[in-house]
């Protein structure tokens, strides 16, 4: 294996996703060079999916393949175990467009802390793009930044420094992680250009199953975990809980007008 220092590490979690698998490392692999690292962390896939991985073994750096506690315990893994400058995630089913990588690394060059690049998010239905951050948004809204996988490129110092992914959070993790890292510290972030498009995200994937119930009390858990305002986090709680019910509201209504 090739022992130039690498800049970039580009981690893919999967589990029994045999369909989408070898999309997500054909367009990683299609544009990998020497100073970029491609690891796959597969949670033990009993469908297939760790065979098509193998038929890439020689092209792939690092291969983990053991059980885990879910996609964020996977992520950690990964963290740990890659030897980048910089790591970011491209999970199965997701892809980083052509040429992705070198704009990537491009902005990586000017040695920032984070870089959020723009990303298409696909729904069952429709998609958008999202681009950028807005950090004054992330003490009332926990979507304040463009997608993580395929989207959020890190220092991994900064993981050392500020910790990793708290497993006890199924869904939101993230958000967990980015209130850490961005809150009263003084992070260097660069954004990708919004006119090009980084990574593409499919539709569906674990949080879709759950309810926005599900998801606001998670983040709630967050936000009281790192000891926010218990006022704000109680307005916080309330609007968000009025805007699913009148969401639901609308919902029902239009599916009678409809009928």
């Amino acid at each position: 294996m090739n022992k130039k220092k690498k800049i970039l590490s580009i981690i893919t979690v999967v589990k029994n996703d045999t369909k989408n698998i070898e999309k997500t490392i054909g367009s990683i692999l299609s544009q990998k060079n020497e100073i970029v690292e491609y690891l796959i962390i597969d949670g033990q896939s009993s469908d297939g999916t760790f065979e098509k991985i193998n038929k890439f073994k020689k092209k792939i750096d690092i291969i983990i393949r053991e059980k885990d506690k879910g996609i964020y315990d996977a992520m950690n893994k990964g963290i740990i175990k890659a030897t980048g400058k910089y790591v970011g995630f491209c999970n199965s089913g997701d892809i980083i467009k052509r040429n992705g990588l070198s704009t990537i690394l491009n902005y990586l060059s000017k040695d920032t802390d984070v870089l959020f690049a723009t990303v298409k998010r696909n729904y069952t239905d429709s998609y958008i793009i999202k681009s950028g951050y807005n950090l004054a948004r992330l003490n009332f809204n926990f979507d304040f930044a463009t997608s993580h996988s395929t989207g959020f490129y890190i220092k991994k110092k900064l993981h050392r420094k500020y910790g990793f992914y708290d497993t006890k959070f199924t869904c939101s993790a993230d958000y967990d992680f980015y209130y850490r890292l961005f809150k009263n510290n003084k992070i260097k972030i660069l954004s990708t250009n919004k006119s090009k498009i980084i990574g593409e995200v499919k539709s569906g994937g674990y949080s879709s199953t759950l309810s926005p119930i599900e998801h606001l009390n998670e983040e709630t858990k967050i936000r009281i975990k790192n000891k926010q305002s218990l006022i704000l986090i109680i307005l916080i709680y309330l609007n968000a809980l009025t805007k699913i019910f009148f969401k639901k509201v609308l919902t029902r209504a239009m599916k009678v007008i409809n009928d």
